[in-house]
């Protein structure tokens, strides 16, 4: 089926509907103190694609999943697959999600007893500059969780690359973590590091 950006258009506006933003999840975070009966945060999985130097249109989809009180790595799979829909702007989960959520659709089926419980995705969430990047693509779709770790920092919401590095700058933290707010509202983290030219975002839907 060729390529349609009104189509997608329209997906994502479907799915963008069902995005559910506030904490909706039956686990809860790892505390000295039981809090009811819900069970713990356990499995943390995350979900990226790297591509060939030779050829952009191969790639490996890989999903790993670590336990979060062992710090140890349970499950792994990937799959190398040539990708047929082009990168747009604005886009990127029509073209990696169907990779992702084919190896997460694996892992639910084999009913695996590791299955995440949160997830980590290499793309934005709602830093987005249509307010649903792949990270809320794919957590619509799987109906988990998610939690967007970008590279690059989309102008949106008033968050702008100089304006975050002149934050980072001026930030006094030891853990060199800064939380963003936009000018709606919308919450961010960026890190300092050394090696990237651009922070890191965090990004939670």
């Amino acid at each position: 089926m060729p390529f349609s950006l009104l189509g997608c258009i329209r997906v994502q506006d479907s799915l963008k509907g069902r995005l559910i933003t506030e904490d909706d999840f039956k686990w809860r975070l790892p505390t000295r103190e039981k809090e009811g009966s819900c069970e713990i945060l356990k499995y943390v999985g995350g979900v990226d694609l790297s591509f060939s130097k030779d050829d952009s249109s191969i790639a490996c989809g890989t999903l790993v999943v670590l336990d979060l009180q062992t710090h140890k790595v349970v499950y792994e799979d990937s799959s190398i697959v040539r990708l047929h829909i082009p990168y747009v702007p604005g886009f990127l989960a029509f073209r990696e999600a169907p990779v992702l959520l084919e190896l997460l659709d694996k892992m639910k089926n084999n009913a695996h007893p590791f299955y995440p419980q949160l997830l980590m995705v290499d793309g934005n969430g709602l830093l987005h500059p249509r307010g649903f990047g792949l990270a809320c693509h794919i957590g619509v779709l799987t109906d988990l969780p998610t939690v967007g770790v970008g590279k690059n920092l989309h102008h949106v919401d008033g968050l702008t690359q100089s304006r975050v590095r002149e934050l980072l700058q001026s930030a006094d933290s030891p853990e060199n973590i800064l939380p963003l707010i936009g000018d709606s509202g919308l919450n961010a983290i960026a890190f300092r590091n050394q090696v990237m030219i651009g922070p890191p975002i965090v990004d939670v839907p």
